[in-house]
């Protein structure tokens, strides 16, 4: 495996876990991988926009399928996340996917997305677009620095 290769990978595993409520720091891995110039910028845009928007489906589709089992401590979001959550759709409707990147209320929005049958092409290109966002301007801050 190349070099850029084995890069591309640790930041797709990166992103998909950041998308998730498993650890992740993929902004850190995605600015690194850009000024070690390990890839090409938009190949990095591209790797990490994807991975980071199919986890936030993995979200999508938990919600989506195993809402009875929400209240377990092994659910990916918690009552009062998902609550809060359930209060942005209810103030912002779809648009509320546009948060999907920021910490803390983006993973637990993507899960009520599913549990309230957002339409998954609809949700798709919402949340692609704000992760893409996301790391474009990571990118782009990362080359001023």
């Amino acid at each position: 495996m190349t070099g850029e290769l084995a890069a591309l990978w640790a930041l797709a595993v990166s992103a998909f876990t950041s998308a998730t409520l498993l650890p992740g720091t993929s902004e850190a891995v995605l600015a690194g991988l850009h000024a070690a110039r390990a890839a090409d910028p938009l190949a990095l845009l591209a790797v990490a926009s994807l991975a980071n928007t199919a986890g936030s489906a993995v979200n999508w589709l938990l919600g989506r399928l195993v809402t009875r089992f929400r209240d377990r401590s092994w659910f990916p979001a918690s009552p009062a996340q998902i609550a809060r959550a359930e209060g942005w759709y209810a103030r912002y409707g779809l648009w509320s996917l546009l948060l999907s990147w920021v910490p803390i209320i983006g993973d637990p929005l993507t899960v009520v997305a599913g549990i309230l049958r957002v339409p998954f092409p609809v949700f798709l290109v919402i949340v692609g677009l704000a992760k893409t966002a996301r790391y474009a301007f990571v990118l782009g801050l990362a080359s001023l620095l």
